[in-house]
């Protein structure tokens, strides 16, 4: 299995030294959206329980990524595709504080924190 390929219900982006495991993206951000958001916008519950509810490919094991594994996506989000263009921010499931959530910057992988009730896009990911 390698990066790129197409596996377990998404994309294979991140492949452990045994090649035996690693992590899945689905194919496509989340849709749906938090009340009075638009199309493809969640907020940082919604979009954690978003996660946890999607089947695709079959699977039902989906999660949002923590900090690290979001950052090992915007690494390899060429290969995976399907992210849009411009200025895209991504939820991980990394909390900072009882308000606040660590986010990645996909227009330049810059990550920081984010007020968890504000908006923003979501990739599911799962492990194999």
């Amino acid at each position: 299995m390698n990066t790129g390929d197409n596996f377990g219900g998404g994309t294979i982006f991140y492949v452990d030294s045994t090649g035996q495991h690693g992590l899945i993206a689905a194919q496509a951000d989340m849709q749906g959206h938090s009340v009075e958001e638009a199309e493809g916008f969640f907020t940082w519950n919604d979009a954690i329980a978003t996660c946890q509810k999607l089947v695709a490919g079959g699977y039902s094991d989906w999660f949002l990524p923590d900090k690290d594994q979001l950052n090992q996506l915007y690494l390899q989000k060429s290969v995976v595709g399907g992210f849009p263009g411009g200025i895209v921010h991504y939820w991980s499931s990394s909390e900072v504080s009882e308000e606040g959530a660590w986010c990645g910057y996909f227009h330049d992988g810059d990550q920081s924190m984010d007020l968890k009730s504000n908006a923003l896009r979501v990739r599911a990911v799962r492990a194999f």
